[in-house]
């Protein structure tokens, strides 16, 4: 492990991170009949968040997801889907699985003895949803969401005021997720950060490399001892 500080807060990024999108994926597919339809409605929620964060006119993330559905159908050629059919795909994003590798990974980072905290672009009422479905819920101390900041990572303000809630400097927090955008906003901010690299999902080269790099949570427990 680099020179750095042996982080006490682990903050966690938790769609993709921690959450397998696949089923949601799956059925964005089908209802668009397109295979890239859930990766162009993923990147237009993420497109317009920062939208919402760079001329402070926010909406949650819910319901950014679901104007991106409409500009989804429009990219496609397609008519907009009724309002209770975009409710029930967005529904699915509180009911997915964990990654296989999650619970076996969180219980040995609780078991080292690192404080676990989640901090994710979704809304609370969402997030307390997603982890309970998940049965993740009792490994965190805290549930942090962006929503009471209004801005959406990575916005230097979410990382720095959840670790003044935690009372921790950000020098002592890394940020683990598996998007290389989430991971350099939190470095660009001065937190440590771990990149999971889950299946096609880039570092971000023009920021500075992750402190440390995994390929699961449990490879991350075993580089952080």
């Amino acid at each position: 492990m680099p020179a750095l500080p042996r982080p006490e807060l682990l903050l966690f990024d938790v769609n993709e991170t921690l959450l397998d999108l696949d089923k949601l994926r799956r059925a964005l597919n089908q209802e668009f009949g397109s295979e890239s339809a859930f990766r162009q409605w993923f990147a237009l929620l993420l497109q317009y968040a920062l939208v919402d964060t760079t001329t402070a006119h926010y909406h949650d993330f819910g319901q950014i997801g679901d104007a991106a559905l409409d500009m989804l159908a429009q990219t496609l050629g397609q008519e907009a889907r009724p309002a209770a059919r975009k409710k029930e795909l967005l529904e699915l994003m509180r009911e997915l699985p964990p990654h296989p590798d999650v619970v076996p990974g969180l219980t040995a980072l609780r078991e080292a003895g690192f404080r676990l905290a989640t901090l994710t672009n979704s809304p609370p009422a969402t997030l307390g949803q997603q982890l309970q479905y998940a049965g993740l819920t009792n490994f965190f101390e805290h549930l942090g969401s962006i929503d009471a900041v209004q801005r959406y990572k990575p916005h230097p303000a979410t990382y720095l005021t959840t670790c003044r809630e935690l009372g921790v400097a950000p020098a002592e927090a890394m940020l683990v997720a598996a998007h290389g955008w989430d991971t350099a906003g939190a470095q660009l901010a001065g937190l440590q950060a771990a990149f999971i690299a889950r299946p096609g999902q880039p570092v971000y080269p023009l920021a500075p490399a992750p402190t440390l790099t995994a390929d699961t949570l449990e490879d991350l427990a075993k580089q952080l001892g």
